[in-house]
């Protein structure tokens, strides 16, 4: 059987969805059974139709389906992508995790595949500490956590982040740097967390 994975993301303007989609293409070319879902919007509308990239983005991904932890229990594994916010992750993201209490105590969470990106508008804008927080949660899921780590030679060029990809983006809310070679770390990152899980799933079995 195919691994089953989601791919979580937060995103305001479409970074860290353009970074879901790329994750997404990675998994399917390995094989995995890929679903996206966005995690609920927290802001309130009147704030939202203040930003015109904002509002834009979230039109543009109305039909996305928001997570829910049953979703968490589906999966075989999680890619979570969440923009920087003060070296931590987007609230929204957080918020989805406080909400998986439940499944937690139940154990629904235990040996789950999961990794995780990220993107901010500096180069050291808490990026590295922002996945590194998010796998904190992980942790005490019972997760494995599959960071890319330097297993490959795409990752150099999208910066060197082992922890997860991590992008910066303009003022115009654009990825700067070359897209190619984020796109092929983010995949990558995808294939890699789609083989341990095939791993760890033929283990359980």
């Amino acid at each position: 059987m195919s691994v089953k994975l989601a791919i979580v993301y937060y995103s305001s303007t479409g970074t860290n969805y353009q970074l879901a989609q790329w994750g997404a293409e990675g998994a399917k070319e390995a094989g995995a059974e890929v679903k996206i879902f966005k995690v609920q919007e927290l802001a309130t509308q009147e704030v939202i139709d203040r930003n015109p990239a904002w509002k834009a983005h979230v039109e543009a991904t109305k039909d996305i389906p928001v997570i829910t932890p049953d979703d968490i229990v589906e999966a075989d594994a999680i890619i979570f992508s969440t923009p920087t916010r003060f070296g931590n992750m987007a609230a929204q993201m957080k918020q989805f995790l406080d909400t998986t209490g439940g499944i937690w105590f139940h154990g629904k969470t235990v040996n789950k595949v999961v990794s995780a990106m990220t993107s901010a508008q500096n180069a050291h804008g808490g990026q590295e500490a922002t996945i590194l927080n998010l796998y904190t949660s992980m942790y005490h899921w019972g997760a494995i956590v599959v960071a890319p780590g330097y297993t490959d030679a795409s990752l150099f060029a999208a910066g060197g982040n082992p922890y997860g990809t991590s992008v910066s983006v303009d003022q115009n809310n654009q990825i700067v740097g070359d897209k190619e070679a984020y796109q092929k770390a983010v995949k990558h990152q995808a294939k890699r967390v789609v083989t341990v899980a095939e791993w760890v799933k033929k283990g359980m079995q």
